[in-house]
């Protein structure tokens, strides 16, 4: 992080889900701090599930109170201040007057910047999908297909990319970029997807005697084994999703031809030592550059 001159992070505080019983908003898994981050200026982030934003019921007053209290009291806690919030949450047409009212409400309530995570889609359609008041989106360039025993890439695609590329000049708000730079490994029997590993690589695999690489992508289970956790039977396939650096580039070129307004910012997504192994130091600062 020093090398590459990192000041800023975005970090995950909890995400928000539904009481399995009662319906009502939780925070799930809220973050623990173990040292204070204080070099660094902090951006809480919130992950919303859509699902909290289509009960017909939500009080969306008393979440966007009890969001930014939560998220206080772990700044507190950790003598953290912040600026600005981020709020993720891939809402729908169904969802979408739950969402748009939270973020205002949230808006006046925290009195911070606000930004909100905007999918491709939502750039492309956002006549229907509505924009949220926010002070800037980060437009969250990965997870561009569905997870499926093919040989498509699901976390990026060029072909399913460009289809949005063009709507971005047409887009209201001041974009930032999130490009990801995280793998798994999509697990497959009888052709059928039975789960996501994560921190998978090609690289890793192709060290572990009990996998045999049959494509650039697929490696097949040569013998019934354990690995992290995880039981592969024989014949099972593990597709490796992965992000090369070579992609990074490519999407850094490919947003710039297509942009009215230079991003302030670029975020890469997530900060992991297995992620950031997979990269040469000055990588992230080469994608900055093509800006």
């Amino acid at each position: 992080m020093k090398e590459n001159n990192v000041h800023k992070l975005y970090i995950r505080y909890f995400d928000i889900g539904l009481h399995p019983e009662n319906k009502f908003p939780i925070p799930i898994s809220p973050i623990r701090f173990q040292d204070n981050p204080g070099e660094y200026t902090i951006v809480p982030v919130v992950f919303i599930q859509n699902k909290v934003m289509l009960e017909k019921n939500l009080d969306v007053n008393e979440l966007a109170q009890k969001t930014f209290d939560f998220i206080e009291e772990i700044n507190s806690k950790n003598k953290i201040t912040c600026e600005q919030i981020q709020i993720d949450c891939d809402w729908t047409l169904s969802s979408k007057n739950n969402y748009l009212k939270f973020i205002e409400v949230f808006k006046k309530v925290s009195k911070k910047k606000l930004s909100a995570t905007i999918r491709l889609h939502q750039v492309k359609y956002f006549k229907k999908t509505k924009i949220p008041n926010v002070d800037s989106g980060v437009l969250m360039y990965y997870n561009m297909g569905s997870i499926a025993p093919d040989s498509l890439n699901s976390i990026y695609d060029q072909k399913v990319a460009e289809r949005y590329l063009k709507s971005l000049k047409r887009y209201p708000l001041h974009l930032d970029f999130a490009f990801p730079i995280y793998s798994w490994g999509v697990h497959i029997r009888n052709n059928t997807v039975i789960g996501l590993r994560s921190k998978m690589n090609t690289k890793a695999l192709e060290k572990d005697p009990n996998f045999e690489k049959t494509s650039p992508i697929f490696f097949r289970v040569k013998q019934s084994n354990y690995k992290n956790g995880v039981f592969y039977e024989e014949n099972d396939l593990l597709k490796i999703e992965e992000i090369k650096t070579e992609d990074l580039k490519e999407m850094a070129k490919d947003l710039k031809d297509n942009l009215i307004r230079k991003p302030n910012e670029i975020i890469f997504y997530d900060l992991d030592e297995f992620n950031l192994n997979n990269y040469e130091k000055n990588t992230f600062e080469q994608i900055i550059s093509c800006f």
